[in-house]
């Protein structure tokens, strides 16, 4: 038996069947056993081969996310994780570090969960008032983790999927919002005034709270012994910095760092070079005028709408980077498929759209949010098509109307006077 779990595919053959049998309802505490009698040792890409190679096969991706959970149970302390050193404020350093902090406050919420029971029925009511408002602080703070999940979304997982990884991260992203809706639903169910007694309290924790609390502590177990040691064994030091970079453009979770961290002299060399090119460029001729690169760099910063430009391949080609933009984009997505920078629940959505234009059926799809931070934006798809009607893509204008929704009678150039 030591010989065949040794033996890397036949091991991986194991864990896919026993995966498979989970998924099929077969006696799944039996399975259970037989994983962790089984499989004591178990190296984390072999569990993300696994995986990739079952949603490869045609095992829906919804079908692994919901058995997400219980492949996690089956599988927490049983991966060897590796040992990760990198130095001070290098984008792993961040994210653990930022994990610390983030188990700090499930800590704190874990032990307002165990004084519960033990309250007095004596000004229990006044108790409970305390105890939730509380625990609304708390999940508040924890609402930071979508800036620590949208840094792994727009950042990490691009790099994975040009090494040829989607799988896993398709089922982290959709993880990622199954914990936004607990938070959001949490945050909703601590309104001071909405509990006021003890048992139901309990239940609130039993049923919403304390599966939100597992969530998260669960999504930091497979960050640092799956995420990160995948991470470390398929990025490049530019791939690393790229990330560094792109950072601050997302922000930090419930910590920040002072440090600065500088790759070898050999990426910054590579790096200025590569930029120094993109400046020189020659100047762009179209039908109707010409650019040189700086003016055009310059249009695109300064036009007061967000442009984003998907190819006839669907690939992320270009984004204008206005520093006001509405939603927040970054050099990682370039060469992505669309459909991957989008949260799993909206991908047929975005399918439907591309096959519409591509088809001629459609030309344009308008949505807008009357309440996006207090703004009212409006965001446009447009088909890109050739002079003969070849389709070359689909441009994204995304634009704040607040102010312009505003706008009454006339207001005529000879009137302008200045700000």
């Amino acid at each position: 038996m030591s010989e065949f779990i040794n033996n890397s595919s036949k091991r991986r053959e194991l864990l896919k069947h026993m995966i498979l049998e989970l998924h099929q309802g077969e006696a799944p505490s039996e399975v259970k056993i037989r994983l962790k009698e089984l499989l004591k040792s178990i190296p984390y890409n072999e569990v993300v081969e696994v995986e990739q190679e079952l949603i490869s096969e045609g095992l829906p991706e919804a079908e692994v996310l919901k058995f997400c959970d219980i492949h996690s149970s089956v599988l927490e302390g049983t991966i060897v994780s590796q040992q990760i050193e990198v130095p001070a404020a290098h984008p792993v350093d961040t994210i653990k570090k930022e994990n610390i902090e983030i188990e700090k406050v499930t800590g704190k919420v874990k032990e307002i969960f165990e004084s519960i029971p033990k309250l007095e029925a004596e000004n229990e009511s006044v108790e409970i008032a305390k105890i939730v408002l509380k625990l609304k602080g708390l999940f508040n703070s924890l609402w930071d983790i979508d800036k620590h999940y949208k840094r792994k979304e727009y950042l990490l997982f691009p790099f994975l999927e040009k090494a040829n990884i989607t799988g896993p991260p398709k089922v982290m992203w959709g993880k990622h919002d199954e914990i936004r809706e607990q938070l959001k639903a949490s945050i909703e169910a601590l309104t001071p005034g909405s509990i006021t007694g003890k048992e139901e309290l309990m239940s609130v924790i039993v049923f919403l709270l304390g599966p939100t609390i597992d969530a998260i502590d669960s999504m930091i177990m497979k960050e640092e012994e799956i995420l990160l040691p995948m991470c470390m064994e398929k990025f490049t030091e530019e791939n690393w910095y790229q990330v560094y970079l792109e950072t601050p453009v997302y922000g930090y979770c419930l910590y920040d760092t002072r440090d600065e961290w500088r790759p070898s002299e050999s990426v910054l060399e590579n790096i200025t070079v590569d930029r120094s090119e993109y400046v020189k460029g020659a100047p762009i001729r179209l039908s109707s005028g010409s650019f040189d690169i700086k003016e055009l760099e310059a249009l695109f910063v300064s036009i007061p709408i967000d442009i984003t430009y998907v190819d006839a391949n669907d690939k992320v080609k270009f984004f204008s980077h206005s520093p006001n933009r509405v939603f927040e984009r970054n050099r990682s997505i370039i060469g992505r498929d669309v459909r991957l920078c989008h949260p799993p629940g909206s991908v047929k959505i975005v399918e439907q759209i591309l096959e519409d234009f591509k088809s001629g059926k459609e030309n344009q799809a308008n949505f807008w949010l009357s309440n996006f931070m207090g703004r009212f934006v409006h965001i446009g798809y447009t088909a890109l098509r050739g002079k003969d009607n070849e389709y070359l893509g689909v441009i994204e204008i995304t634009q704040d109307i607040t102010e312009l929704r505003k706008l009454e009678g006339d207001q005529r150039l000879l009137s302008y006077t200045g700000s």
